[in-house]
C-alpha cells in the first residue's frame, strides 16, 4: 500500500523574526553592543580613569596653572652706590610686581646666579650714580637678564622700559624739581644674555630634546612588559633565574642605546637647521643626558608592573606626559605659575632636565654649577626604581 506524499507547507515567517534575522538595521542589535561596551568600560577602570582625569587635569592646569605674564621674578641687586636715591629706583622696580628683590650681592655673584638660573635680572648701580644724577648726567642704570627664554622676561622687560620716567618722581621736588622736566633722570642699558636676539628655537629646540625622550623612552618601556604579558612570553621570563632588578636592567638597557640615538639626530638637526650654540661640554651633556634616559625609563617599568595590555600603557604615558609638558617651563614660563604648580613641576624630572640642557648649551655651565638638578633627578630615578622593584611579581598573578 503505497503513501502519496503529503503536501508541502510553506513557512510563515512572524514579524518579529523577520526583524531579527539579520538582513536589516535593528536597534534592538545596536542597543545590546552599547550596553556590552558600557560593561566592558566599567571593567576597565584604567580607561574610565583616564577619560575623567584627562579632562579634569587640562582644565586645572590650564585654567590655575598656566600663565604667560610671569612677575615677581627673581632679581638680585648690585649697589655699588647704595645712596637713597638708588633705594628709591630699587622700590620703584619692586612695585612693578614684575621684580621680587631677592639679595644685594657683588657683581661676579650676580653673574653666577644668572648662569644657574636662580635670579632672572639683575640690576648693576654704578659708584656715581647718585653724584652724577644729581648732576643731570643721566647715569646709566645696567640691567643684566637672563633671555635664554624670551617670553619668561619679555612682560618685565617692557615694565622695565618705563622705569626711568616713574621712579624718582617723588624724589625730583622741591630743591631738585629742576631734574624733573628731564624726559628720563637716568639710562637704562639692558644686556640680553644667553639669547641677546631673543629667537625662540634657541630656547624651544633643546628643551624639544628633553620631551621627546620623555614621550617615547616611558612608552616604549612600558609596553615591553606587557607586551611579553599579551604573547604569552612572560611564563618564559618568569621560569628563569633571572631577579627583578636584573629584569629591569635587561629591559631598560636598549633603551638607554635607543635614547642617546635620538639626541644625537636632535643636537644634528638643532645644529645644521636652527644653528643653536653649543657653548658648554659636550660631555656634561652627554651626562645629563645619559641621567634623564635612566629616569624616564624607570617610569616606563614603573607603568608596566602596573598596566594589564598595551593600551593601558599608552593612556598611562600619555597621563604622565601631560604634567610634564605643561608644568616643567617647555610651553610657559615656570616661574609665572602658582607655587603648587610649581612644586608639582618640581618633582618631575624634565624641569630639571631643561634647566641642565639649557644652561649647558646656551650658558656654557658645567654640571659642577648644576649638581642640585642633577640630584634632583637621582632622587627621582631612586624613588621610582624602589617603586618599580617592589611591584614587580614573579607570578603573573
Amino acid at each position: 500500500m503505497s503513501s502519496s506524499p503529503s503536501p508541502t507547507v510553506p513557512k510563515t515567517t512572524s514579524p518579529e523574526r523577520a526583524r531579527d534575522d539579520g538582513s536589516g538595521f535593528s536597534w534592538s542589535r545596536v542597543l545590546a553592543v552599547l550596553l556590552k561596551e558600557f560593561i566592558q568600560l566599567r571593567r576597565d577602570r584604567m580607561t574610565f580613569a583616564m577619560l575623567i582625569g584627562v579632562p579634569i587635569m587640562q582644565l586645572l592646569l590650564f585654567g590655575y596653572a598656566i600663565n604667560a605674564d610671569p612677575k615677581r621674578l627673581p632679581t638680585a641687586v648690585v649697589a655699588h652706590d647704595n645712596g637713597p636715591l638708588v633705594r628709591s629706583v630699587v622700590q620703584a622696580a619692586a612695585n612693578t610686581g614684575y621684580f621680587r628683590i631677592t639679595d644685594e650681592v657683588s657683581e661676579s655673584e650676580a653673574e653666577r646666579l644668572l648662569e644657574a638660573g636662580t635670579v632672572q635680572f639683575a640690576l648693576v648701580f654704578p659708584a656715581d650714580f647718585t653724584h652724577r644724577l644729581l648732576r643731570g648726567e643721566s647715569p646709566p642704570l645696567v640691567v643684566l637678564a637672563d633671555a635664554a627664554d624670551p617670553a619668561a622676561g619679555g612682560p618685565a622687560m617692557a615694565a622695565l622700559a618705563q622705569l626711568p620716567s616713574v621712579a624718582l618722581k617723588r624724589e625730583l621736588s622741591g630743591p631738585l624739581a629742576a631734574l624733573a622736566p628731564r624726559p628720563a633722570p637716568f639710562e637704562l642699558i639692558v644686556h640680553r644674555r644667553y639669547n641677546p636676539e631673543g629667537i625662540s628655537a634657541y630656547n624651544v629646540v633643546p628643551g624639544l630634546l628633553g620631551v621627546i625622550l620623555t614621550m617615547t623612552l616611558v612608552m616604549m618601556t612600558s609596553m615591553a612588559m606587557t607586551r611579553e604579558r599579551e604573547r604569552g612570553t612572560l611564563e618564559n621570563l618568569l621560569a628563569t633565574p633571572v631577579r627583578p632588578l636584573e629584569m629591569m636592567a635587561g629591559k631598560i638597557l636598549p633603551y638607554v642605546i635607543i635614547g642617546y640615538g635620538q639626541v644625537v639626530i636632535v643636537l644634528t638637526v638643532a645644529r645644521l637647521l636652527f644653528e643653536v650654540p653649543m657653548l658648554g661640554s659636550l660631555m656634561d651633556l652627554m651626562m645629563a643626558v645619559g641621567l634623564f634616559i635612566v629616569a624616564t625609563l624607570t617610569v616606563g617599568f614603573t607603568f608596566s608592573t602596573v598596566a594589564r595590555s598595551q593600551m593601558q600603557s599608552m593612556q598611562m604615558t600619555m597621563f604622565f606626559f601631560l604634567p610634564n609638558i605643561l608644568l616643567s617651563g617647555f610651553m610657559f614660563p615656570f616661574r609665572g605659575m602658582p607655587g603648587w604648580a610649581q612644586w608639582i613641576g618640581e618633582a618631575l624630572p624634565l624641569t630639571h632636565f631643561l634647566r641642565m640642557v639649557r644652561s649647558i648649551m646656551l650658558k656654557g655651565a658645567g654640571m659642577a654649577s648644576l649638581w642640585p638638578e642633577a640630584l634632583a633627578i637621582g632622587a627621582f630615578i631612586g624613588l621610582m626604581g624602589g617603586v618599580a622593584l617592589m611591584r614587580y611579581r614573579q607570578t603573573l598573578d
